[in-house]
C-alpha cells in the first residue's frame, strides 16, 4: 500500500509519517487475506488432520477476496479520489496506465507459465479441457469474468483483477459523480449501505445466497458494489481518522452485526458485506496491539508479498498435486507445510523478481500523451 505523496507540504511530515504508519495495518490484513485463500483452495486436501470445524471455518475463505474489494476501493480513494477532484477526467489516462503497470505484469507471467503447463499436457495427451484456448485473449485482456464466460478457467483467482480492471476503468466517473468529499456523514453511511444492499438484491434475485456463489455471473456486481463502498469507507475515515471512540464503535458495529447474522440465519450477502466494511473502518481507525501487529515485519512483509501469493498459489497447487500427491488427494502436515513453503519462496521470487522490477519499467515509460498531471502521481 503506496500512501507516499499524497500528503503534501511543508511541516506536515509527522502527519504523513502517522497516517503511513496508521494504514501499514491495512497492508498486514491484506497478506493473512491472501493466505485465507490459498488455505481454502486446499481445504479438501486437509481432511485426513484437520477438523471439520476447521474446514468449515476454511470453506469461507473465499470472503477474503471481497475484503480486497473493499480494501481496494479504499487505498485508491483515498490515494487518488482528491486528484481526480482537482483535475477532472485528465488523470483517468495515468491512473490507468498505473493500474496496469501494478497488475498486468504478473498476470501475464503466471499465464505464459499455464500456457506452457498446457502446451505439456497436450503434447503428452493428458486432458488440457480446464484451459480452453478460445478463453485466453479474455484473460490476457483481463476481460475474462465481465460475463463473457460460464465459468472459471485457467488462473481460477485471476478473475478478482479481471472485475478489478472494470473497476478501475469506472473509478474516475464514479469520483466525479459520488464527490464523497462534499458529501455529509450520514450520506457517506447510507451510501455504504445502499451499495451492499444493492449487491444483496442482485444475488438474492438470481437465488444466491453466498457471496462466492455464481463468480462467472455475478463476481462483476460482487466486485463493484464492495469496490464502490470502500472509496466510500476511505471519505468516512479521513473525516474520522482523529477520533480514537470511532475504532470501538466501528469495531462494535462488526461484531454485532456478525452475531445478528449469524443467529438470525441471515444470508451472508445481507449482512457479510456491512461486517467487513465496519471491520475495515475499525482495523483502518486503531493504532492499538492488533494494528500495530498486523503493521509491523512479517505480517507486513506477507501484505507487500499478497498479490504474488494470491496470483501464483493455485497453479502452484496444481504443479504441487501432480508431483507430490498420490491418488488419495490428501496433504498431510509436512506436505502442507512444504506447499505453503513453496507459495512462500514463490511470492517473494515473484514479488521482488517481476512485480516491482516491471511495475518500475512500465511506469518509467508512461507513454507520453497520458502524462498529463504524471507528476503527482505514484
Amino acid at each position: 500500500m503506496n500512501v507516499s505523496g499524497v500528503i503534501g507540504g511543508r511541516g506536515r511530515a509527522a502527519s504523513a509519517s502517522a497516517v503511513k504508519a496508521q494504514l501499514r495495518a491495512l497492508t498486514g490484513i491484506r497478506g493473512l487475506a491472501a493466505w485465507l485463500v490459498v488455505l481454502y483452495h486446499a481445504r479438501l486436501m486437509l481432511t485426513g488432520f484437520v477438523p471439520g470445524w476447521g474446514i468449515a471455518i476454511l470453506a469461507k475463505g473465499y470472503l477474503a477476496v471481497d475484503l480486497f474489494f473493499m480494501l481496494s476501493g479504499f487505498v485508491i480513494g483515498y490515494n487518488y479520489r482528491s486528484r481526480f477532484m482537482q483535475a477532472g477526467l485528465a488523470e483517468s489516462g495515468i491512473f490507468l496506465w498505473r493500474r496496469l503497470a501494478r497488475i498486468w505484469p504478473l498476470h501475464a507471467v503466471i499465464l505464459a507459465a499455464m500456457l506452457a503447463f498446457v502446451a505439456v499436457l497436450a503434447v503428452t495427451g493428458r486432458d488440457h479441457s480446464a484451459y480452453p484456448m478460445a478463453e485466453l485473449p479474455l484473460h490476457i485482456l483481463l476481460l475474462q469474468n465481465w460475463g463473457f464466460t460460464s465459468e472459471l478457467s485457467w488462473n481460477h483467482p485471476a478473475w478478482s483483477i479481471s472485475t478489478e480492471m472494470a473497476a478501475y476503468l469506472l473509478f474516475p466517473f464514479l469520483t466525479l459523480a459520488a464527490a464523497w468529499d462534499r458529501r455529509s456523514t450520514l450520506a457517506l453511511v447510507l451510501s455504504v449501505a445502499a451499495l451492499l444492499a444493492v449487491l444483496h438484491a442482485v444475488f438474492s434475485f438470481t437465488g444466491r445466497e453466498g457471496l462466492g456463489d455464481a463468480i462467472s455471473q455475478l463476481g462483476l456486481v460482487r466486485c463493484l458494489a464492495e469496490f464502490a463502498a470502500g472509496t466510500a469507507l476511505s471519505a468516512l475515515w479521513l473525516r474520522w481518522k482523529e477520533k480514537a471512540s470511532v475504532a470501538w464503535a466501528a469495531l462494535a458495529a462488526s461484531v454485532l452485526m456478525l452475531a445478528g447474522g449469524v443467529l438470525a440465519g441471515l444470508p451472508e450477502t445481507a449482512f457479510v458485506p456491512a461486517v467487513l466494511a465496519a471491520g475495515l473502518l475499525a482495523l483502518a481507525f486503531d493504532r492499538g496491539p492488533v494494528a500495530r501487529m498486523l503493521g509491523s515485519g512479517l505480517p507486513h512483509w506477507l501484505g507487500e508479498v499478497s498479490y504474488a501469493t494470491y496470483l501464483s498459489h493455485f497453479f502452484l497447487l496444481i504443479l504441487f498435486k501432480i508431483v507430490f500427491v498420490d491418488e488419495s488427494l490428501r496433504l498431510g502436515p509436512v506436505l502442507l507445510v512444504a506447499y505453503m513453503a513453496l507459495v512462500l519462496f514463490a511470492s517473494a521470487a515473484l514479488y521482488y523478481g517481476v512485480e516491482r522490477p516491471a511495475q518500475r519499467w512500465l511506469n518509467a515509460r508512461t507513454p507520453q500523451f497520458l502524462r498529463g498531471f504524471a507528476p503527482a502521481i505514484r
